[in-house]
């Protein structure tokens, strides 16, 4: 079917809800990457096998049997927890499923309407049944991710039914395209691939350029490690970006645009071809929209796996099939992007928070957030944290709300010592900072940057000079090479790390690093250069004393730089076992049987073998 106009669009909406009322009960399988890593599509595949079987009852039965949906749903948030399922109209949610508590769960669930308790979150010791229960999903603001683990993800209908493309049909029914330009520009809503530049501000400039045969570009890369929010938003709810996309484009007059995504990420691309596929059939997407005369065609481009084409200029290039590097600037991409045209780029989660400006208005998007950074921000939450996933907070939300209220706290109690924000890109906040708000300028300030959202948990067992050298190497790797302070710079920086952490660093070493920092900082010519040594930058400043140990004492007082480890056998808790000797691959170790062995450090090769071999807890590691 065709829909040609917003009473179409109402009528269809009207139609896919009363379908989906029809079910008695609804089963939603988190399918996002993370679930099906952890096995949720056997998990979908036995659902559905055992609740076609409740389906296909005799029709003098059918009146008391419940009529089943089972469908896939993006990412649920609780990555860790998967895979991960939601019963509806119960809202109950589990965690941890198995493809053999799937009978289980039909028979007392589905059938009955009862829990199966044991799979459900436990929050110190209490069940939590309900989404609204746990502490990491109720303390969310989701906008963005309002429809991810809620719909199914590969179902227009589904989006349609809770709201979508009202947007798109208000956008091009009562607004004109400076209208639209006007409401984005007054929500405040900046770029969330990490640069914070206002949207309506860069749609104008596009808007107001001679030159009529414009683009629009989604940034879906997401090259940061640990960051996988753009990437659940494709996979989860590709509709409201494109959404976003189609409103863009009708604001600044583009007929094309192109998707840009990462070839990691092969989930999120069979979904937006899908998505855009079904949008095209319904007349959604192409020509003429809703019967408006607005054409606008997209695209789908994936990337090689390059962390600079994260970067404007380069991520146009590769489209273009050249190379992937920055060029320099201007002419910006506004003026001259993809080939040479006018081009709006934005990454995925700020053409998500479109539709909803353009519903709701901006006055509205205002009211979350702080006066500089309105909205929400989405968020990876990894590292030493007790719950990791995917979350969505208003933006000015401080760091010990999301790492103690939303993620439970440390792992086993651990003491916290940092928190990585904004990738490899980006910067250390430590214990001081727990209580500044997280937005675009507050952040700015504190020597480090919002980035797309990576926030990975650092605690007193992580050494700062190893994060910083993990992600130099990172970055130095990455690098295009076009331009020598970001090709040599972070290559010397790397050098020096690299010695630093083999114990052979010395003191003059440590302002090498800052005035190679600082050159790199303030010369590459790219974004992602001239933030590559925050890393470093951030640690120098706030953990100095670490370095310094490194180089002064040959300590690395977290015992996680192999060349400053000294491995002993504790004699009191050795049985003498020999089982340490036999796994040591550089002979180092020696004893008697039934007599306690002895580590030889002058030979040992710090790989650990002998403590990961150790049954009785005798080998332990000195700094």
């Amino acid at each position: 079917m065709s829909i040609t106009c917003k009473e179409d669009l109402l009528n269809r909406q009207t139609e896919v809800k009363e379908q989906i009322n029809t079910y008695t009960c609804r089963v939603l399988v988190c399918s996002g990457t993370g679930c099906i890593a952890s096995g949720s599509e056997k998990i979908y595949e036995e659902m559905k096998r055992l609740c076609e079987g409740i389906d296909g009852v005799t029709v003098e039965m059918q009146k008391d049997v419940p009529h089943v949906g089972v469908i896939k749903t993006g990412c649920q948030g609780l990555c860790e927890l998967g895979p991960l399922m939601r019963i509806e109209p119960y809202d109950y949610q589990y965690v941890h499923v198995q493809p053999e508590d799937c009978k289980e769960i039909v028979e007392r669930t589905v059938l009955e309407g009862k829990p199966v308790e044991r799979l459900f979150y436990k929050d110190h010791d209490k069940a939590c049944p309900h989404p609204d229960d746990i502490p990491f999903l109720s303390q969310q603001t989701r906008i963005v991710l309002e429809n991810c683990g809620k719909i199914d993800a590969e179902s227009i209908d589904e989006y349609i039914a809770v709201g979508g493309y009202q947007a798109l049909a208000k956008a091009l029914g009562s607004m004109t395209s400076q209208k639209v330009i006007d409401e984005v520009t007054k929500s405040g809503l900046r770029g969330r691939g990490g640069a914070g530049f206002p949207a309506g501000k860069k749609w104008s400039q596009v808007a107001r350029q001679a030159e009529k045969t414009r683009y629009v570009v989604c940034n879906g890369d997401e090259g940061d490690p640990g960051a996988f929010m753009d990437g659940s938003v494709m996979e989860g709810d590709p509709y409201k970006m494109i959404e976003g996309m189609t409103i863009a484009a009708y604001a600044v007059g583009a007929e094309d645009g192109y998707i840009y995504v990462r070839a990691e990420y092969p989930l999120s691309v069979k979904r937006l071809h899908m998505a855009i596929e079904q949008a095209e059939k319904y007349g959604l997407l192409g020509d003429n929209i809703l019967n408006s005369g607005v054409n606008f065609h997209l695209h789908i481009n994936r990337g090689a796996g390059a962390f600079v084409c994260g970067e404007g200029s380069a991520l146009t290039a590769s489209i273009e099939g050249n190379r992937g590097m920055p060029r320099v600037k201007p002419p910006r991409t506004v003026e001259k992007g993809l080939w040479g045209k006018p081009t709006v780029l934005n990454n995925v989660e700020t053409y998500a928070n479109v539709p909803k400006i353009i519903l709701q208005g901006a006055d509205w998007f205002r009211t979350i957030g702080t006066e500089g950074s309105p909205g929400t921000k989405t968020f990876s939450l990894t590292g030493a944290i007790e719950n990791t996933g995917l979350i969505e907070v208003p933006m000015g939300t401080t760091l010990r709300h999301i790492i103690y209220d939303i993620g439970g706290g440390l792992k086993s109690g651990a003491a916290f010592k940092g928190v990585q924000i904004g990738g490899p890109s980006g910067g250390c906040l430590i214990l001081d900072q727990l209580d500044a708000p997280l937005d675009f300028d507050a952040v700015k300030k504190l020597d480090a940057i919002m980035g797309s959202g990576g926030l990975v948990v650092m605690d007193e067992n992580t050494c700062m000079v190893e994060v910083a050298r993990f992600f130099m190497n990172f970055t130095q790797r990455e690098s295009c090479g076009k331009c020598v302070p970001c090709r040599e710079g972070t290559k010397r920086m790397l050098e020096i790390l690299e010695r630093i952490v083999d114990g052979k660093g010395e003191m003059s070493d440590l302002d090498e690093l800052e005035e190679l920092a600082n050159m790199v900082q303030n010369m590459a010519l790219c974004g992602l250069g001239k933030s590559a040594p925050l890393p470093v930058i951030s640690t120098l400043k706030r953990f100095r004393d670490e370095y310094e140990e490194h180089i002064r004492d040959k300590k690395c007082r977290a015992k996680v730089c192999t060349a400053l480890r000294q491995f002993h056998i504790n004699p009191e808790f050795c049985i003498g076992c020999g089982k340490c000797a036999k796994n040591c691959p550089a002979g180092a170790i020696s004893g008697k049987i039934k007599h306690p062995y002895h580590i030889n450090n002058d030979v040992c090769i710090k790989c650990g073998a002998c403590k990961d071999n150790c049954n009785f807890d005798a080998v332990y590691v000195e700094a």
